[in-house]
């Protein structure tokens, strides 16, 4: 007969994995990937190192899983921002102040999870989750070209090269921890330009 786990152990379980996941998002908001390492995570998660491999069988499997759940809550935030908007172009603003504000608050895990050297498979994840934040300018893009707010234009080729730009003018400041102070506004400016809006301030 099968082992089947009863609710009390799946729940604790659950609740384990959870631990270990904020315990690796802590380390990697403070010391980036390179302070990921599994004795490190458990400790932070307050378990044994060998527990912490029945839930992960490599730091790889860790880091992945890691870069997977935060990168997820980045995207719902844009979204969520996206969607209170109603124009294109504060559809735009909202996901740059978003996605940029969220990371300059914390650039040491933003640095992290853009640019920092790690594992093959996280660097996948960061092609996924790229075209996932594409996904949702273009989608804005789209839109206001159908409604006449904007010109004519590819929204999928203009979004990836607004992520890329994007992207590209954070890793900088995100590095050395210093921002420049018009960094957020003169990035939303571009990209209205870039759309073939115009450059306005966001309500």
């Amino acid at each position: 007969m099968a082992y089947r786990r009863t609710p009390q152990i799946q729940a604790r379980l659950d609740a384990q994995r959870q631990a270990i996941l904020a315990g690796a998002a802590q380390l990697l908001a403070e010391q980036g990937y390179a302070g990921c390492s599994m004795a490190g995570v458990a400790a932070r998660a307050g378990i044994a190192s060998g527990t912490l491999y029945n839930h992960f069988t490599s730091k790889s499997d860790l880091l992945a899983e890691l870069f997977r759940t935060v990168v997820t809550r980045e995207v719902e935030a844009v979204r969520a921002a996206a969607a209170a908007e109603s124009s294109a172009l504060d559809r735009t603003t909202a996901v740059i102040e978003t996605f940029a504000g969220r990371a300059l608050k914390q650039p040491r895990r933003a640095y992290a999870l853009l640019a920092e050297p790690v594992d093959p498979a996280v660097d996948e994840l960061r092609l996924e989750f790229r075209r996932a934040f594409r996904d949702v300018i273009a989608a804005a893009v789209e839109q206001g070209v159908a409604d006449g707010e904007l010109p004519p234009q590819n929204p999928t080729v203009v979004a990836a090269a607004l992520v890329g730009a994007i992207g590209e003018a954070l890793v900088g400041p995100l590095a050395s921890g210093v921002a420049e102070p018009d960094a957020v506004p003169t990035l939303i400016e571009f990209a209205h330009r870039a759309v073939g809006g115009t450059a306005r301030a966001h309500a």
